[in-house]
């Protein structure tokens, strides 16, 4: 089954349900349904193509346009609004779309009009007039539901297909491992562009009949305001969100107690940032783990799971496997290698990219993650770093977490990335960029000796860098790539 009748189904079957509430409205199921069908229409008229792009804040309207191109029969392709004026042309052109739905006042924020032959803005729309009723045309299951673009960490942006039936699976493994109940009330700000609020935000309180509660823009105070006045139960956010409601001083552990699970992912959860949480809010903030390119949830810690450090088991119908990327062979429990997946969930490849889609499957159909990891003898999956951004330092592997964890436990460092140097001496050496809490000082040398006191010395950095503010991606991720040493 596809999602435009899917969707159609529920809501039908709860028109009055209060399924979302954004920063200006709130949408019921039958709210859900005619905004869905005006804007069918509205795609209908205006394009024959077979993709439809979006540039569209984080709210009610953008799961009502989604559900509106997939009722025509279409392919949603979201953009990030984030992204430069090349990069998002780039897109266009990729994905062959020659109409976006957009918001007029985000178009006016990013300050540049894209390469698009028609723009249809919602602001223009009226929403208010009954639509001729019409049904979802027919899709397969296997036809592409979406194509998301990664943050491209290395090279241009690539279009991830995923299918009714990928994202369908994943919302039901989510579900089956999370328990989620009709009474949940999810609270997010993830960007729904990216896979993590598509999946979690969007789709999940729809398929399954709970509420989610929305803002376009994270504001820490916001957050605990939305709280206390909506009593969520699950709350998905990415750990700098989590380290920017610790700045809340008016906040209390009492705020937090609706929550049953407050799910961190898109990065490492720094152990600081969980220690921290727990103490002060009396709430475990517990990991999950995925990928764009697995619709893209594959692991999630339960919170009486107590395993701090690991992102929990895998969802239903999900096969991993630890392999030593050199020679494919099966690594033993708790061995470090890089982690392979399989799973009803896992992409259909990469748009217009056959070499690198063949490239990213192994012979046996297992999806290679490119992160190292290891699974222990309970099947609790731990991720040790990106294959790519491995260091060999002196014929050691060094990976860049292992020095961040180190240096955000500083108590004047609010965030680190490291790199590697390439050194005649030792192959390459660990550089450390580091940004301060606000009113917090620290020299480079008193860090590096922080660091000399908890690690060993070839994982200590050469060189340690203050900077104003890390480089981050749309959803908050620290790009590594962009980090750059001042000095040889």
């Amino acid at each position: 089954m596809n999602l435009g009748i899917t969707l159609t189904k529920r809501f039908l079957s709860r028109p009055a349900h209060t399924f979302m509430v954004d920063d200006t409205r709130s949408y019921r199921g039958i709210d859900l349904l005619v905004a869905g069908m005006h804007i069918a229409d509205q795609v209908d008229a205006k394009t024959a193509k077979p993709r439809v792009g979006m540039l569209i804040p984080t709210s009610g309207i953008f799961a009502a346009a989604t559900y509106g191109i997939w009722s025509s029969g279409r392919t949603a392709v979201p953009m990030n609004y984030l992204l430069d004026e090349s990069t998002l042309n780039y897109i266009i052109e990729d994905c062959g779309c020659d109409l976006i739905i957009a918001s007029r006042k985000l178009i006016e924020h990013i300050g540049f009009v894209p390469k698009v032959k028609t723009i249809v803005y919602l602001e223009d729309m009226n929403f208010k007039s009954l639509p001729l009723p019409r049904l979802p045309k027919w899709t397969s299951a296997n036809d592409l539901a979406v194509v998301l673009y990664t943050s491209g960490t290395s090279g241009k942006p690539k279009g991830v297909m995923l299918s009714h039936a990928n994202l369908l699976a994943n919302a039901s493994q989510l579900h089956e491992h999370i328990g989620v109940q009709r009474s949940d009330i999810f609270l997010g700000v993830l960007p729904q562009f990216h896979s993590f609020g598509l999946t979690g935000l969007t789709l999940m309180p729809m398929l399954f009949g709970c509420k989610a509660v929305y803002t376009a823009r994270f504001v820490p105070k916001k957050i605990i305001e939305l709280i206390k006045e909506h009593r969520p139960s699950i709350y998905l956010a990415i750990p700098s969100m989590y380290n920017a409601m610790l700045t809340v001083k008016d906040a209390t552990a009492d705020d937090f107690t609706s929550f049953r699970i407050m799910l961190s992912g898109g990065e490492p959860l720094p152990e600081t940032v969980r220690a921290r949480f727990a103490d002060r809010f009396n709430q475990p903030i517990v990991e999950a783990y995925g990928l764009t390119e697995t619709a893209p949830g594959t692991n999630v810690l339960l919170p009486e799971e107590n395993r701090p450090g690991t992102v929990g088991r895998s969802l239903p119908r999900i096969t991993q496997r630890i392999i030593n990327p050199a020679t494919g062979e099966i690594l033993p429990h708790s061995t470090d290698g890089e982690l392979r997946i399989k799973g009803p969930n896992v992409m259909q490849g990469y748009l217009g990219l056959e070499a690198e889609t063949n490239e990213a499957f192994d012979e046996h159909g297992f999806f290679k993650t490119g992160d190292m990891a290891q699974i222990d003898q309970d099947g609790f999956l731990k991720i040790t770093g990106r294959i790519k951004e491995m260091m060999i330092v002196g014929g050691e592997n060094v990976f860049p977490r292992e020095i961040e964890e180190i240096l955000n436990a500083h108590p004047a460092v609010h965030d680190s990335g490291v790199i590697g140097q390439t050194d005649p001496m030792r192959g390459e050496v660990p550089i450390g960029f580091v940004e301060l809490e606000e009113n917090q000082a620290a020299e480079p040398d008193e860090i590096k000796q922080w660091c000399r006191d908890k690690l060993p010395g070839y994982k200590v950095p050469k060189r340690i860098e203050i900077i104003d503010a890390l480089p981050r991606n749309g959803t908050g991720k620290i790009m590594r790539r962009a980090l750059k040493p001042t000095t040889a």
